[in-house]
């Protein structure tokens, strides 16, 4: 489930719909009463837990390549395999459940395979722990020829939306594309035994609701969306993170699977299967509402499908006494705030990207996780797990019946999202004239934003190399999500500037210019607009990747040497002579100079913080260039102090722990219970604490054992954690001052200190902190801008008035000294500010290199 704070309701609405006809596999809508019920958060808002991920997973998600296009298989339906059998896990936390395991979804989906000619199942990757992602398509049976048909369809209505809209042929014979997904945290399982049901029942149903919907639809289920959590029964993945908070991101093989998804298919209605919230849960949400989104179709489409689904799920009758189940509840109608769609890291909100035009978190009512799974009995368990997958079963059987009237107005309004993208028209401001049958639209719901003309993207040169690594990086991922990038092939002009050629424009003008406009604008403060907020509320890719991103508000493209990129033109280079230097302002480029130390190339340390490679290492170096597409530039400098690939001890986020790994260092996860089982300190160079690391709760030889590395080498900190064990062993004489712990966003900084030279002037903060009283030999790296430091995000003072962005402008966010480095800030908050790795990866290698030369001298 997702996790919020009790808020307000707002007004019930009493909603009457005709009852199901008994019998039909195809549940029409319910009596149904809005009833509201408090959302509470689940947990704390900061992730305090030390990560534990086997780099194997973090292995897997670097280098798991990006699966096959689907529209590129041009087969018809079905499309059937035998899938070999998973070994046995007697282990697997469904099992408790009386839910299926995982090891029993491949012999289960062969089996649906042979009900009938309606079932395919395609793997669409593998898990972060290496379990298969499976795919299943429900539709009638399409021959080669006829799905080709579809997909020229499909591209028709986003590559030119005008057209599709008067296209006879799409009306007729286009299917609707469905997405349910499901059991995206691994401890919410039982969306994958709905799902499971629901295709066994429409794998061999006669009847005609059935019939006509397998005709005018193909249904695609995600089955299990994060197999590793449902073996283990965690929220996570392998890796340790939230898939669906890494959207924005992609930072993991499974989200990047869904990604694919949802691009080959472009599902007009979208499911995300979650729990638990009791009485379900069922969106749209609350304020606010992302300004990206073509939202007066989106909640128009939502909104009606809503309740639907409110109706079906409360026709089940269960009842608050009898099953312990609520009423169902929709939070746009029923919440004030809490639970907003702002940020688009979630599965339904980037779903709205792509053309989905309703699109559900769904959360089921009755908790079988966290504590329940441990403490009630498995008989409970299991009536409420078969509770549970009632529920999801009937939110999607509602979801079908809706598509299956609905089909016409589904494809009109997507062609529309695309049609608006692509035209530069304006964005329809919600209203109850604008979205009628919608009760209770007011001003708090209306987001609209003015999107620029284009973005122009510098990329960098030989003699500039700084955010060339950045651009390339930034270019590919926007082309990863069905942006369009355009590069100049010779010098243009636009909006009264000339670009050099090589230059990357974004054109707005585009049928997907709100996924455009979410990842690289900068976003908006909107502390004063809402007291509480869902999740992340500010993330640019613009601002945190590194590279330097443009927007141009006016100006004609008309005649620009611009041309359509599939990916972002090689950074890698190195000089034919001389010696060798490597900046080291971006992840790529620290990766390339662990590599090298790795293979036991001499590398010195220059006056600027580069890297000096010398011309013997030309071979080594060009080999790191080509692997991590960075550029070497010639130099005469021979550098001063070698450089060693540090070995860190990391008690951090999941995230964090990632980064560290992206960018190649030698990391080792530590937490409270791993110094307190005993630690060998003397493989360890320097120590980077975050979370999960508790001083005063380690044994006396753990403490022991901490005081003394601490003694000989060097801590970097980060948030309260690493202020606390700062201030527990006596190292910086700084004061840290914390802001409001739900605060979050992009905010503005200066860098005057060495370890963030060349760092950008923008950062990422949640729970932000601050350094006062800062003692001799302390000195500022970073400090927060003047006035209003926010960019874009949520941060309010707290409730005496302190803690906010005015008592942190001008105030230091990281200091250094003694072999110390403390970070207010978030520069690797769940491994996405990437512009923002290097101060991290600075402080490492400069706090253990300290210790080397004292050592030496």
């Amino acid at each position: 489930m997702r996790t919020t704070r009790t808020v307000p309701a707002r007004p019930a609405l009493i909603v009457t719909l005709g009852l199901a006809t008994a019998g039909s596999l195809l549940l029409a809508p319910g009596t149904a009463g809005a009833d509201p019920k408090p959302v509470v958060r689940e947990g704390a808002p900061v992730d305090d837990r030390a990560a534990r991920a086997p780099e194997s997973a973090a292995l897997r998600a670097l280098t798991a390549p990006e699966e096959t296009s689907a529209t590129t298989d041009t087969r018809g339906y079905p499309r059937r395999q035998v899938l070999s059998p998973d070994p046995e896990n007697p282990g697997d936390k469904s099992l408790k459940l009386g839910l299926v395991p995982y090891h029993g979804i491949a012999p289960k989906l062969n089996a649906l395979q042979r009900l009938g000619d309606r079932v395919s199942v395609e793997v669409t990757g593998r898990s972060a722990g290496g379990h298969r992602l499976y795919l299943v398509t429900v539709t009638a049976p399409e021959t080669t020829r006829e799905a080709r048909a579809q997909e020229r369809m499909r591209d028709l209505i986003e590559r030119a939306p005008a057209t599709a809209a008067k296209s006879p042929e799409i009306k007729r014979a286009y299917k609707t594309p469905v997405f349910v997904n499901s059991n995206i945290h691994g401890n919410e399982w039982e969306g994958t035994d709905a799902s499971l049901r629901i295709i066994e029942q429409l794998a061999t149903a006669g009847d005609a609701r059935t019939r006509d919907l397998l005709a005018h639809s193909r249904l695609y289920f995600n089955i299990t969306a994060n197999p590793d959590g449902r073996i283990a029964g965690t929220r996570a993945n392998a890796g340790g993170f939230d898939l669906n908070r890494d959207f924005v991101t992609a930072s993991q093989p499974e989200t990047r699977a869904m990604r694919r998804i949802q691009l080959d298919t472009q599902p007009a209605v979208l499911l995300d299967l979650h729990g638990y919230v009791n009485g379900t849960l069922i969106e749209p949400t609350t304020p606010p509402h992302g300004e990206n989104y073509e939202y007066d179709l989106f909640l128009k489409n939502t909104y009606a499908n809503a309740l639907g689904m409110e109706s079906a799920v409360n026709a089940l009758g269960y009842t608050p006494a009898k099953d312990g189940v609520e009423p169902a509840q929709i939070p746009f109608r029923d919440q004030e705030e809490g639970w907003d769609d702002w940020p688009p890291i979630f599965t339904p909100q980037y779903a709205a990207f792509h053309g989905t035009v309703a699109a559900h978190t769904v959360e089921i009512p009755l908790a079988v996780n966290n504590e329940e799974y441990d403490e009630l009995p498995v008989a409970e368990l299991r009536r409420r797990a078969a509770v549970n997958t009632a529920v999801a079963g009937a939110a999607v059987r509602a979801t079908l019946d809706h598509v299956r009237q609905r089909r016409a107005t589904l494809i009109a309004d997507q062609i529309e999202v695309f049609r608006r993208g692509a035209a530069g028209a304006p964005q329809v401001p919600v209203s109850p004239d604008t979205v009628p049958g919608v009760p209770g639209i007011g001003p708090e719901d209306v987001y609209t934003t003015a999107f620029p003309r284009a973005y122009v993207i510098p990329p960098g040169t030989s003699h500039a190399q700084r955010s060339a690594p950045a651009a390339a990086r930034l270019v590919d991922h926007l082309l990863a999500n069905d942006v369009r990038v355009t590069r100049a092939t010779r010098p243009f002009r636009l909006a009264g500037r000339t670009h050099p050629a090589g230059t990357y424009v974004v054109d707005l003008h585009q049928p997907k210019r709100g996924m455009a406009n979410a990842l690289l604008a900068d976003g908006r403060d909107i502390s004063d607009k809402v007291s509480a907020m869902y999740d992340i509320s500010g993330w640019s890719l613009g601002r945190l990747w590194g590279a330097t991103v443009e927007p141009v508000t006016s100006g004609s493209l008309r005649g620009a040497p611009l041309r359509p990129v599939t990916e972002a033109a090689p950074v890698a280079q190195v000089p034919p002579h001389g010696g060798l230097r490597l900046r080291l302002d971006d992840p790529r480029e620290i990766a390339a100079l662990n590599s090298l130390l790795r293979d036991g190339v001499t590398v010195r340390e220059a006056p600027d913080g580069s890297a000096i490679v010398p011309a013997a290492a030309r071979r080594a170096a060009l080999a790191a260039a080509r692997a991590h597409d960075v550029a070497f530039t010639a130099t005469r400098l021979t550098g001063t102090t070698p450089l060693h690939r540090p070995r860190v001890a990391a008690a951090v986020t999941p995230g964090e722990l990632f980064a560290l790994r992206e960018m190649g260092f030698d990391v080792t996860p530590v937490s409270t219970a791993v110094l307190n089982a005993g630690f060998d300190w003397s493989g360890t160079d320097v120590l980077f604490v975050s979370a999960g690391l508790d001083r005063a709760r380690l044994t006396a030889p753990a403490r022991a054992a901490l005081d003394a590395f601490l003694d000989r080498h060097g801590l970097v900190g980060r948030g309260a954690t690493g202020a606390a064990l700062n201030a527990a062993a006596g190292r910086l004489a700084v004061t840290p001052v914390a802001g409001d712990e739900d605060a979050n966003g992009v905010v503005r900084v200066t860098n005057p200190g060495p370890l963030t030279r060349g760092a950008p002037d923008h950062t990422f903060v949640y729970a932000p902190l601050w350094f006062t009283g800062l003692g001799a030999g302390v000195r500022v790296e970073q400090a927060y801008a003047a006035g209003n430091p926010v960019v874009s995000g949520h941060w309010r003072p707290l409730r005496d008035g302190s803690g906010g962005p005015a008592a942190a402008a001008g105030r230091a966010a990281v200091v250094s000294g003694d072999r110390t480095v403390l970070f207010g800030t978030e520069p690797l908050f769940r491994g996405h500010p990437k512009g923002e790795f290097a101060q991290v990866a600075r402080a490492l290698i400069t706090v253990a290199q300290s210790v080397s030369v004292e050592e030496s001298g």
